[in-house]
């Protein structure tokens, strides 16, 4: 039996000797000799000791080895667990030991705190900085470097990756051989990528879009990518003349549109922008046609699913929504209450069932039970409408999740750590409308009774408890907060209130 996933990604790159990246010093990286990095890494990590199915959590800086290493765990049947470079300690720990990964990977710059999470969960520590340096590049020297790929098929795990759960505690989506491909193999056709294709990419790889999305696709389709470490105005100015489509998320975009020298001459030869993550303004779609004569392309997709809609690549991309159902998928607008379909038109939540779609949560039976149905329907929490000539759009977000920048936030989570802080009686997380992040985090906490909160030392207090992306903005301190009759608190009248907090002009 074949490796489904690395004979279709991967092991194409072995017999090209033209470039596959492009850095951003002006260097160039054959698929050959990236491939064989993925096989020398894939060689360390079976002298390490992992198994099939032994799960590999890296929390890594973007480089061409980080992304070796997962299609090195690809080829080893290892896994593949990429973390926000972001988080904490204390959140590296709970991924670690929720899902039993046996070697953890971090930046040397991190080690002091990464080893102990590492000797407390169990998992071997191995480093692996920015330029490709680190203990584990080292030790894959001294590996045999002849290796071949393990057996297996559209059911076997390829990924975990971690979701916010609305009660604080995180949930690995399982994805599959079958979801990643099949996804991969849809959007290369839907959206005409080829072997000439440069994609400039700028997004992170710990997370679907960037990963999945991005470099599944130019794996699949022989393309290469113009592979910058991160997202700077320099970087990408300089990157599109050698580039044929972008990859992006709206702050991307945003960003572009207020650059004076991003014009219709420096874009002239593109063939496609996409935009993902988070909801594109109609505003924003407007601008950057206006601006370049393109229209940037809208899709929707999510960590447990990988892409479901997609505005056409020939056709209406209308602003605002995020297009139709890819093919093989299914989608449909239930009842939140009943799950019973709705009539189109009506608003209610987005259900996707097909290929992509994940497996379900590790080690989390019961919330797959809530959030999976037995028909293999997968209920989103996003509210949705389709109109008449079958677009999607998102019209709201079930239990306040908060996207900013691209990254998914839920306020349960701060909300816990806020209200262990002395003084603070209860807090309200909420995103508010940010001209930059699409929204940004935002608390509003109660005093206890006689005490008194100064908003900068309770922002300094909990920015060693989460990731840079998720501590609040802005922090506001009132008397009580609002609630109906049920006693729920209406975080719709506080965003509301402080709607205009981020406003300019």
């Amino acid at each position: 039996m074949p490796n489904l996933l690395y004979d279709a990604l991967f092991s194409p790159l072995a017999e090209r000797d033209t470039p596959f990246l492009h850095l951003a010093q002006g260097q160039t990286i054959s698929g050959r000799t990236f491939h064989d990095l993925v096989l020398h890494f894939a060689a360390a990590l079976q002298a390490i000791g992992l198994a099939p199915g032994d799960r590999l959590a890296m929390q890594a800086a973007k480089s061409p080895e980080a992304l070796a290493l997962y299609g090195a765990a690809v080829a080893a049947g290892v896994v593949f667990l990429p973390l926000n470079t972001a988080y904490t300690a204390d959140e590296v720990a709970y991924f670690v030991e929720n899902s039993g990964a046996r070697l953890l990977l971090g930046d040397s710059a991190n080690a002091a705190t990464l080893q102990p999470v590492a000797q407390r969960t169990g998992a071997r520590f191995h480093t692996l900085d920015a330029d490709g340096s680190g203990s584990f590049s080292s030790f894959a020297q001294e590996a045999k470097h002849r290796f071949t790929p393990v057996d297996l098929g559209e059911d076997d795990l390829a990924a975990f990756l971690y979701t916010s759960g609305t009660t604080g505690r995180s949930k690995g989506a399982m994805l599959t051989q079958g979801n990643l491909l099949s996804n991969a193999e849809v959007l290369v056709r839907e959206w005409r990528f080829t072997a000439d294709d440069v994609l400039l990419h700028a997004l992170p790889i710990f997370h679907t879009h960037g990963l999945f999305v991005a470099s599944n696709v130019v794996l699949l389709s022989g393309g290469s990518m113009n592979f910058l470490p991160s997202f700077t105005i320099e970087s990408v100015l300089s990157a599109l003349p050698q580039a044929t489509s972008m990859m992006g998320v709206p702050t991307f975009y945003t960003r572009l549109l207020d650059e004076p020298r991003f014009d219709r001459a420096l874009v002239q030869h593109m063939r496609l922008f996409t935009s993902g993550s988070a909801p594109l303004l109609a505003e924003t779609h407007t601008a950057f046609e206006k601006r370049t004569g393109h229209k940037i392309l809208e899709r929707y997709g999510m960590t447990e699913t990988n892409m479901n809609t997609s505005n056409p690549y020939e056709g209406d991309r209308r602003p605002g929504t995020v297009g139709l159902p890819l093919p093989g998928v299914e989608l449909k607008i239930t009842d939140p209450a009943t799950g019973e379909a709705l009539p189109q038109g009506e608003a209610g939540m987005i259900e996707v069932r097909g290929p992509n779609v994940f497996k379900g949560y590790w080690q989390m039976p019961e919330k797959t039970r809530e959030e999976l149905r037995d028909d293999g329907f997968f209920i989103t929490g996003d509210i949705g409408q389709i109109d008449a000539d079958g677009y999607v759009s998102i019209v709201g977000r079930q239990k306040d999740l908060i996207i900013t920048g691209g990254y998914n936030v839920y306020p349960k989570e701060i909300e816990l750590i806020i209200d262990e802080q002395p003084g603070v009686l209860e807090s309200a997380v909420i995103g508010l409308p940010h001209p930059d992040f699409g929204e940004a985090v935002a608390c509003v906490v109660v005093p206890e009774k006689g005490a008194a909160l100064d908003p900068d030392a309770l922002g300094a207090s909990i920015r060693t408890r989460m990731a840079r992306f998720k501590q609040p903005k802005a922090i506001f301190v009132v008397d009580a907060l609002p609630r109906n009759t049920m006693g729920k608190v209406q975080k719709n009248v506080l965003r509301e209130t402080y709607k205009a907090q981020f406003a300019t002009g």
